[in-house]
């Protein structure tokens, strides 16, 4: 069944446990509990084309969803249509946690890719919190992982030169696409447009193009029409004077 907003259920659909996503090194494995419950809480899967809004500012949500996989970015808008990107979601990011707890969502999110996600009940969230509070930690620190990313946007915008804050920027992206399993084949795409840089380090694309036309010239990135070619990650975060995540295994829902 197809929506006129670019989302549809699935026909093929994952059980959880031969979900792609829990072989991965970078997260942590469920207990038999934990999984035969999570399994329960999925109600299915959402299929989403490019370009299609998965979730509105300011709207009741009743899912929340796990993305299984694809490419999007939140956002916020100012009233005149000004666009400032949050940060962008990949397989494993659970999205719509915010309506969940605070009542609507306080940011919208935008598929940059097809993309599948699991669907949760947005109600059944405090069954979880009372009975499986393993889980309910899980979701936690996922929180607490946005928030740290958004700390480390925050000061590069805040602090690092526009070349410093673009190389920083894809040195970012690359380096959680690849614990994902987004990074198949070199040289890496990502499937972002200038303009989608721009809102991200809040710059004007004059400003954004000359700054990424300068990373060109240093061989690290090739602009396409299908999105930014990375060549050379660490020469980026060099650049950046970024030393990486340092991410541990990480909780899946």
């Amino acid at each position: 069944m197809s929506g006129q907003n670019g989302r549809s259920v699935s026909t093929r659909r994952y059980p959880c446990e031969n979900c792609p996503l829990r072989p991965l090194p970078v997260f942590r494995e469920f207990t038999a509990k934990e999984l035969a419950y999570v399994t329960r809480f999925k109600k299915g899967e959402l299929a989403v084309e490019r370009g299609a809004t998965v979730l509105v500012e300011g709207s009741h949500s009743a899912h929340l969803y796990t993305v299984l996989s694809g490419w999007a970015f939140r956002y916020k808008l100012l009233s005149d249509g000004r666009r400032q990107i949050l940060n962008y979601t990949m397989p494993g990011d659970l999205i719509g946690l915010q309506g969940s707890v605070m009542g609507e969502m306080q940011h919208s999110v935008e598929a940059l890719s097809p993309m599948l996600l699991c669907v949760f009940e947005r109600g059944e969230l405090h069954d979880l919190y009372r009975n499986y509070p393993e889980l309910a930690y899980d979701i936690t620190w996922l929180a607490s992982r946005e928030e740290r990313m958004l700390d480390e946007n925050l000061l590069s915008v805040g602090r690092r030169s526009a070349l410093e804050r673009c190389a920083y920027l894809i040195a970012f992206i690359c380096a959680r696409a690849d614990g994902v399993g987004l990074i198949a084949r070199k040289p890496v795409a990502i499937p972002i447009t200038q303009q989608h840089v721009a809102d991200t380090l809040g710059l004007s694309l004059v400003h954004t193009n000359k700054t990424i036309r300068k990373l060109a010239a240093r061989g690290l990135v090739r602009w396409r029409d299908g999105g930014c070619e990375v060549l050379d990650v660490d020469g980026l975060k060099e650049l950046a004077h970024w030393e990486g995540l340092g991410e541990e295994r990480r909780p899946l829902v």
